[in-house]
């Protein structure tokens, strides 16, 4: 074998490898990949099956329903357009309320309720996440044109 030869094979052999580690970084990346939808682009079937998703909107009035024998919790999310049920089973944020902000991560169920595994409220009274207040204009623009930003 030539040097000219050696040195093309090890070229060869060196892209081989950098491509199979590129492969497996973005096969991790997109394996902890997750997408936010609003509860009408879940319903519209937007959202990828069998795959873990944020929703965000705003929990609806008088939709929390506590269980009282377990920490099980089902609520409402509403972007106004549409309203999504949710299940979740743990401790909730001290700032989970109905009518404030909220962004839950999990899976659509077949039955057609949100099985959350993560929660997450809003922080402060002013604060609204972009993706949030982007839906609700998108689905309403009149009545989120005098909310908070």
């Amino acid at each position: 074998m030539t040097p000219r030869q050696r040195r093309l094979m090890f070229l060869a052999g060196g892209l081989a490898a950098l491509g199979i580690a590129t492969a497996l970084v973005l096969n991790a990346f997109e394996d902890n990949l997750v997408f936010y939808f609003t509860p009408s682009e879940l319903q519209a079937g937007k959202a990828p099956a069998n795959r873990s998703v944020r929703i965000g909107g705003l929990v609806e009035a008088g939709s929390v329903q506590r269980d009282p024998a377990s920490t099980l919790v089902r609520f409402r999310v509403t972007d106004t357009a549409v309203s999504l049920p949710v299940a979740y089973e743990g401790i909730l944020p001290d700032l989970f309320r109905e009518g404030q902000g909220v962004v839950a991560e999990g899976r659509l169920g077949a039955d057609g309720v949100f099985q959350a595994r993560q929660v997450l409220a809003k922080h402060d009274e002013n604060y609204k996440p972009a993706e949030v207040t982007e839906a609700l204009h998108r689905a309403n623009p009149t009545a989120s044109a005098a909310a908070p930003r």
